[in-house]
């Protein structure tokens, strides 16, 4: 649908703002950055939403996803949207939360795959490996890890972590990249692979990296 001068000028400043700082601005930032009331952003969102330009669940500021293209394809110029999939534990695993937190944008031509999703790290037992506590990792879905991969798990069917993958004859090895943490032993039947970590978004959403890479 066409948009308004006010919405097409609303709709710009938002995929500025998620380009530039990886996530959608709040909705106080946007009506100071706009120079317009709360209620006039809230306005603006439903109108958007409507017309197809944006998706939303819950609060505004933890939900909020641009659909630029008419083809669903998450796709805003050289970029593309990834879901913030609620939040694993690098350490300790933590109830995972099947719920979005947000957005991200990431260059396309890096990251190609289909239905890729990000999860957000909590904790330092993959700091060997450049992921840090706050890091968003990138994952490409799957239901199976090689040795050796860095993968996203469902343990017990509620709880995730990130940590390298190691299948056993009898057994799977979940192994930190951290000394301090113990290395993690489960039989086949309590471990769903999620997906493979294919990229790593600093805490502060303003750099990419390869998992392995150390943070400068």
């Amino acid at each position: 649908m066409e948009l308004s001068g006010t919405q097409k000028r609303f709709f710009d400043y938002l995929v500025a703002r998620i380009t530039r700082d990886g996530r959608a601005p709040s909705l106080r930032e946007a009506a100071i950055d706009m120079g317009v009331s709360h209620t006039a952003v809230a306005q603006l969102i439903s109108q958007l939403e409507k017309k197809g330009m944006l998706e939303r669940e819950g609060h505004y500021s933890r939900s909020l996803r641009l659909i630029p293209d008419s083809d669903r394809k998450k796709q805003i110029g050289g970029g593309r949207q990834l879901p913030i999939i609620g939040q694993v534990t690098a350490g300790l695993p933590m109830y995972a939360q099947q719920e979005w937190e947000g957005s991200v944008v990431v260059d396309n031509a890096l990251f190609p795959g289909d239905n890729l999703f990000c999860l957000r790290i909590k904790g330092e037992s993959m700091c060997n490996a450049g992921i840090f506590n706050g890091d968003l990792v990138i994952c490409e879905p799957r239901q199976y890890a090689e040795n050796g991969e860095i993968a996203a798990v469902l343990i017990h069917g509620e709880e995730a972590t990130v940590k390298r993958f190691f299948l056993h004859s009898d057994h799977i090895e979940l192994r930190p990249e951290n000394e301090d943490f113990p290395v993690m032993h489960y039989p086949f039947n309590e471990l769903l692979v999620q997906g493979k970590v294919v990229g790593v978004i600093r805490g502060q959403g303003d750099s990419l990296r390869s998992p392995g890479q150390k943070r400068p």
